[in-house]
């Protein structure tokens, strides 16, 4: 059972993704105000952080540091916590991911995670990662991560 959920969650992200350009041409052209959109300035070529709105830097929500290896620094709405969005920023202040915490319990029960925001960046991959839990969301879940960067510049967060 397990298997056929993330079977269909991989084959529901890779759809989502390959849609992506859709997806934001219809964002560009939502009437839902700007404050309610994912990132304030959807103009910019290199989304910058801090992201503005209720987006506010994890560090300062939960016990995890400013730069984390392998994601960079966080930035969330608390509103949205623990699914996210979860806006990950380079060392550069560049918008590199956008990161959903799914908790496996939520996933064995077939819960819905309907109209999930995304940057309006191409998407270059998606990984999905399990994690035991951590600061946050101590109970284990799925990272499952939309990247704006290459599989290159990903890694080098990890430095």
């Amino acid at each position: 059972m397990k298997g056929l959920a993330l079977g269909t969650l991989v084959a529901a992200l890779s759809v989502g993704i390959c849609t992506v350009p859709a997806v934001a041409v219809a964002q560009r052209e939502s009437p839902l105000p700007v404050a309610s959109r994912m990132h304030p300035d959807s103009s910019a070529t290199t989304l910058q952080e801090p992201p503005g709105g209720k987006y506010k830097k994890v560090s300062t929500l939960v016990a995890l540091p400013d730069f984390i290896p392998g994601l960079g620094t966080l930035y969330a709405d608390p509103a949205t916590l623990p699914t996210g969005p979860f806006l990950a920023y380079d060392r550069q202040g560049h918008l590199v991911s956008s990161i959903y915490m799914i908790p496996l319990k939520d996933m064995n029960a077939q819960k819905a995670f309907s109209g999930l925001r995304i940057a309006r960046a191409p998407a270059d991959h998606a990984d999905i990662v399990f994690n035991a839990g951590h600061p946050g969301v101590a109970e284990p879940h799925y990272h499952i991560t939309v990247w704006y960067v290459s599989a290159q510049h990903a890694a080098q967060l990890a430095k």
